[in-house]
């Protein structure tokens, strides 16, 4: 059944949003109909103190009980690296991200940006400066003061120069300039851009470095930073300013985090934060290995599928669990074919010639797009908790295109039509060919043990079937995924997920401009850069710079409504569905409040034991 969208946003300004508004909560489909419960998820954040000369910021929810751990997962093969600023896969950033902290961070009530390690942030009237002053007292775990350096370094000496990841380093390029980055003193510095830049702020939120750590690492050249804190790292070699710190890593296994007793939050009664002594992530092979794992207490928290929704909702008092529905999720799911026409370093196509001629036809790309029942994904797969997608945008984002959203139903005389258009035929017996003769059947790809992306695969398979296509269907693990993306390229199609944002749609830049990291449907190496573009993506990449130079949010819309047409009209990426987030939650755990845009883990500081 189709549901209602649950998360209204309001006006946004360059940096601050409105707060949202929540409508009636969904009910599920079955026999007897269940709604899932919209909580109270009003969240108090913290205050800025100063105590003794030195700054925190201070926890203005309930007093907590120290001590006991917090016991989470993650599917797959866990971690590929402790390095938060090579990390390139979910699972290495959200474990990072608890052992490194932001100079800035996200209101989860409104969206607005507000000051984390920063104590005071002041951009001037041209909206060209920003000055950001640092709280005085900050410490690494290991006992240093944090300052000014730590910042300057971490922006200069690592992402403008190209260490690690250059997702970040590409987003906050304008017009081919970086920001200029500078210490006024100790505990102020300052940022400037070319011109300005409304998404500029958000990206401030970068997790800042140790330099008297990474100084002798970077200087050793790319190949060292790397390999730097990897998982084969030495826990005591870790150096954090972050809630937690490693304490131990089991492969395939687990990962345990450890109290940072030099953290700058601290509870009303001035005593440091956090709770918990220990931060659990377990490894488990798969979503239903998970679900088994928190059926026996073996886990605190669980993101809960639609297919099990009516389950969990009906065991929610008994199991000792609070179901929490956060709205629509700001996640995407996608099905994408490899539109790349280059060859790698041993002068092979990275994709078949054949394939890769059907692929780059707009009216095979269109033929998919209209054979693909995504009504029938959201019934089966999702239970009903959620509704079909058809832009990159999440469904609660503030620029979310209204008549891109509302997409079509699948309508196989039309995707019939624009196959026969490029010469597509069927033979007797039902078979897709192209005008050449070639039976059309390619590889279809998602990681393994991710059981929500496997029945999606499956259901493609039976849609293209449908036209006559032969899909073969192939779940792998999801490194050697990532390394396919991310490196060899030598892949023809596959489903996927990426993380959204309702607030900025800058920070999707990786994936639609033609030189991002994470442009998958047409990969580039550096020395490919503006090679063999298709006209939509160099309309995308001027939108992208257009969109965030205009500081004005409806005229920053346009923009962006428009990127959407021309991706629905293109489908080099096709998406497929939108669920609601849903989170189980043990109630053995204190200060629980999930939002949408902070998840659980939002306030890890602030949570105990009871």
């Amino acid at each position: 059944m189709k549901i209602k969208l649950l998360l209204a946003i309001l006006a946004v300004s360059l940096v601050t949003v409105s707060c949202f508004s929540v409508d009636k909560p969904p009910v599920l489909s079955g026999e007897k109909e269940e709604t899932i419960d919209l909580h109270d998820l009003s969240y108090d954040i913290p205050k800025n103190v100063t105590i003794n000369g030195e700054d925190y910021l201070q926890s203005q929810l309930p007093i907590g009980k120290f001590g006991g751990e917090f016991v989470t997962s993650t599917i797959g093969e866990g971690p590929k690296t402790f390095n938060l600023w090579t990390a390139k896969d979910n699972t290495s950033t959200e474990i990072c991200s608890l052992m490194f902290d932001s100079l800035l961070t996200t209101d989860v009530n409104t969206g607005e940006v507000i000051p984390n390690m920063a104590k005071t942030i002041s951009v001037s009237p041209d909206k060209k400066t920003y000055t950001i002053t640092l709280r005085k007292g900050l410490k690494w775990s290991d006992g240093k003061e944090i300052t000014a350096d730590d910042v300057v370094f971490t922006w200069k000496d690592i992402i403008f120069a190209g260490y690690g990841n250059i997702s970040v380093r590409d987003s906050v390029t304008i017009d081919g300039q970086l920001p200029k980055v500078e210490k006024i003193d100790k505990y102020t510095v300052q940022f400037s851009t070319v011109k300005p830049f409304a998404p500029f702020l958000r990206f401030l939120s970068e997790n800042i470095a140790p330099k008297h750590i990474l100084k002798p690492v970077v200087a050793k050249g790319k190949r060292a930073f790397d390999a730097y804190w990897g998982t084969n790292s030495k826990p005591s070699d870790f150096v954090t300013s972050g809630p937690f710190k490693l304490q131990e890593y089991v492969p395939a296994q687990r990962v345990v985090l450890k109290r940072n007793e030099n953290y700058h939050f601290i509870n009303k009664e001035g005593k440091k934060l956090p709770y918990l002594d220990k931060y659990v992530i377990q490894i488990v092979g798969d979503l239903n290995n998970e679900l088994l794992k928190f059926e026996s207490g073996e886990l605190d928290v669980i993101s809960v599928r639609g297919s099990d929704a009516a389950r969990f909702k009906m065991n929610e008092r008994k199991g000792g669990y609070t179901l929490y529905n956060l709205g629509a999720s700001t996640g995407t799911m996608f099905f994408t074919l490899n539109l790349n026409n280059r060859k790698n370093e041993k002068g092979q196509y990275y994709v078949n010639p054949v394939k890769e001629k059907w692929f780059r036809d707009k009216n095979f790309r269109q033929a998919i797009d209209y054979a693909i029942d995504r009504e029938s994904e959201v019934a089966n797969i999702l239970n009903g908790v959620g509704q079909p997608l058809f832009t990159p945008e999440a469904l609660g984002s503030i620029f979310l295109n209204e008549n891109v959203a509302k997409g079509h139903p699948r309508d196989l005389k039309i995707a019939e039509e624009l196959l026969k258009k490029s010469g597509f035929y069927k033979d007797n017996n039902g078979i897709l060919h192209d005008k050449e003769g070639n039976v059309v059947s390619f590889d279809l790809l998602t990681n393994a043990g991710n059981t929500e992306r496997e029945a999606i695969g499956v259901m493609i398979k039976s849609d293209l079937a449908d036209l006559g296509m032969k899909i073969n269907f192939k779940p792998i693990e999801f490194n050697s995924l990532i390394g396919k993306i991310s490196g060899t390229f030598d892949w023809d199609s596959m489903i996927m997920g990426f993380t959204g944002s309702t607030l900025e749609p800058h920070g999707g830049k990786n994936v639609w401009y033609s030189n991002g990291p994470l442009h998958i449907f047409n990969q580039r190496n550096e020395d490919e850069f503006g090679k063999d573009l298709f006209d939509f993506e160099r309309k995308i990449d001027e939108i992208y710079d257009k969109g965030a130079a205009e500081l004005e949010f409806e005229k920053r819309k346009i923009y962006y409504d428009k990127y959407q047409e021309i991706l629905a009209d293109e489908c080099p990426m096709i998406y497929l569905y939108s669920p609601l987030r849903l989170i189980a939650v043990r109630n053995r755990v204190g200060n629980v409040y999930p939002t949408i845009l902070g998840g659980m883990v939002h306030n890890t500081s602030e949570l105990y034991i009871k």
